[in-house]
């Protein structure tokens, strides 16, 4: 019973459109070679059968248009592997950005035939490297990996140092575009060895930007830091000011996130002082907005105040009005914490000057001089 059930299954599946054997009229011969004349001939005829699916596509005809495209693919393997694969993955490409799920397993499942009849081990790099991109093509990035661990190795036997770097490159993408973090942490370290061993600067900075991004996904904030220390070193050495004061900030969230406020004041300092002088000022307000949260939970008022004061001069010379407006409010709450109502009403009212200029949050500051007001009068 169950047998006839998987029979009927099996002849009621659709018909894989890839593997129909139904003689084509472009194809003059099935069990021959072609001749170079019959073989030029027939690439001709197939690129006009791309042109021709374009078109319906364009039309809005996709059922069509893949119809045309399954036809081409069929035909392709008359002119060889390479050619096929590369056609695989152009019609991949298009079915995956036309949403064409059904389309791209198919194609997918060809690809995986394909790889699996390949000698073994695959010494073809032509046509490995055709492989591996039609994978990606068709958004299948563990086969991809797959096929180019196997380039990788024929790269190094043959001592193809330039060759190898852009295929482990290549493989340190295809683990971040699938979040595998850990596999990627370890090719973008590799290629951080590799550059640092060359006097790569460019390369240098470039992986250790890759890597400080995977240790900020998956909170790995000691690694972080250590990535971003050498970061700040190269930008310093290669006069790249400009680059000092974001992973100066970034450097003190860490610490931060870390428990180690100390490290974490001393960073924040610095990219404070490295954007102001570099007039950077929005930047410099981040830095001491943060470094205000640090001063109220360590309970260093009169240092917050004073921070918030030079806050307001870098939110006045970014034209930065909201951060103005909140700061001033920041100051009001200090003030009132600290018993101070009169330093606390006057940066509330100097708030909502600038709240009735944006016309934002004009209610929320007059509340807050109407209750401070009435504490005064009594």
């Amino acid at each position: 019973m169950a047998l006839a059930q998987r029979q009927e299954s099996s002849a009621n599946a659709p018909l894989n459109p890839l593997e129909i054997t139904t003689p084509d009229p472009l194809l003059p011969r099935t069990n021959q070679p072609l001749s170079p004349q019959e073989r030029q001939s027939l690439a001709a005829a197939l690129d006009q059968l791309n042109v021709q699916a374009q078109a319906r596509l364009a039309a809005g005809d996709s059922v069509g248009a893949f119809e045309i495209w399954n036809r081409e693919l069929r035909l392709r393997r008359a002119l060889g592997t390479l050619a096929e694969v590369q056609a695989l993955g152009r019609v991949g490409a298009i079915a995956w950005s036309q949403n064409e799920r059904t389309q791209v397993q198919i194609i997918t499942a060809r690809l995986q035939a394909i790889q699996q009849v390949q000698s073994q081990p695959a010494t073809d790099l032509t046509l490995l490297r055709s492989l591996g991109y039609a994978y990606r093509q068709v958004r299948s990035p563990q086969q991809a990996v797959e096929v180019y661990n196997q380039i990788l190795v024929l790269e190094r036997q043959q001592q193809n140092t330039v060759a190898a770097e852009n295929t482990l490159r290549t493989i340190a993408e295809l683990h971040l575009s699938w979040f595998d973090y850990p596999q990627a942490a370890k090719n973008y370290q590799e290629l951080l060895n590799l550059a640092s061993t060359r006097g790569d600067r460019v390369g240098e900075v470039t992986y250790l930007q890759q890597l400080a991004y995977i240790y900020d996904r998956t909170r790995q904030h000691q690694q972080a830091v250590t990535v971003k220390q050498r970061l700040a070193e190269l930008y310093l050495n290669e006069a790249q000011f400009t680059q000092v004061p974001a992973i100066r900030l970034a450097i003190a969230s860490d610490y931060q996130a870390l428990g180690q406020t100390q490290q974490a004041f001393e960073n924040y300092q610095e990219a404070y002082a490295s954007a102001w002088s570099l007039q950077q000022y929005a930047r410099a307000g981040d830095a001491l907005r943060r470094l205000i949260v640090l001063f109220r939970t360590q309970g260093q008022v009169a240092e917050a105040l004073q921070t918030s004061q030079i806050l307001l001069e870098a939110d006045q010379r970014a034209a930065n009005f909201y951060g103005l407006m909140n700061t001033y409010d920041q100051i009001g709450q200090i003030h009132l914490q600290n018993g101070n109502e009169n330093a606390a009403l006057s940066a509330f009212e100097q708030g909502l000057a600038i709240a009735q200029q944006l016309q934002h949050q004009q209610s929320y500051f007059t509340q807050r001089i109407e209750q401070i007001q009435q504490q005064l009068a009594q």
